[in-house]
This record gives structure tokens, sequence and C-alpha cells, in this order.
């Protein structure tokens, strides 16, 4: 199967967005979206979703280290609801633990503290969302 995906890492103040492919099993950082209290300009996002014609949207989901759901928990789900509900396009949830973690050692390694920018850790962490997402389906 050969589908285009779109990742989410959802933030309050940003938020990661990353494309992938099922057949290749692989994404890759697209741009971080700006978010006002978690809203992002849905505009924008319609862009997005008509540039790339994904068949399935993936947002992270922050959890505790214990697997816990927190306030952020809720509103990426309440994030996730409205991408479905404004464009009815199917959106599943994946665990995001220490992907930001991940993204900062990734960019780190290819440009060290200068590549450390908050939209390309936010973007980076929406590829590793996509990617753990597609690892975990085959």
């Amino acid at each position: 199967m050969s589908r285009t995906l779109l990742g989410f890492d959802y933030g309050l103040k940003s938020i990661g967005v990353a494309v992938g492919q099922e057949v290749t099993a692989s994404a890759r950082p697209l741009m971080a979206l700006k978010a006002n209290d978690g809203v992002p300009d849905w505009s924008q996002v319609e862009k997005l979703l008509k540039e790339w014609q994904p068949a399935l949207l993936v947002v992270g989901l922050p959890l505790n280290m214990d697997g816990t759901e927190q306030d952020i928990s809720r509103r990426a789900r309440k994030f996730a609801n409205r991408l479905h509900g404004r464009f009815g396009l199917a959106v599943e949830l994946q665990d995001e633990r220490l992907t930001t973690t991940d993204a900062r050692a990734r960019l780190f390694e290819a440009g060290g503290y200068k590549a450390l920018g908050k939209d390309a850790v936010d973007a980076v962490s929406a590829q590793l969302i996509l990617e753990s997402w597609m690892e975990s389906r085959l």
C-alpha cells in the first residue's frame, strides 16, 4: 500500500508537520505551524492537506513516562478530533514519548547548536512520530 501520510507534533505555540510514504516507511520534516494556545491557522492546515493529499493524519499523543495522560494529552486529542471533523480524514494518535529528545539529538548531530531551532525540532519530532507509527504497523 502506498499512502501519503502527514504527521503532527502538537504544541500550544507550534505544531510540527512531516510528510511520509507508507511504501518506503519513511518520513521527512516539512515545517512548523504557529499556534495560538494550541490552535493553528486552519487555512494553513487546509493548504497543506490540499498540497499533499494525505490518506491519513497521525497526531503525536504526549504521555507521561509511566503512560498516563496529562493536560496536553487531552488537548492533542482535541486537535486530532478537530482535524477529523474539519477535513473528514482518518486521524490516528501515536505515543510520542521522547520524540523531542530524539529530534534534538538528530539535529545536533547534523548541525550542532545552530540546527536546534524550535521550528526544526518540532518538524523533526513530527517526522519521528510518523516513522514510529509506520514502524508499529510493520
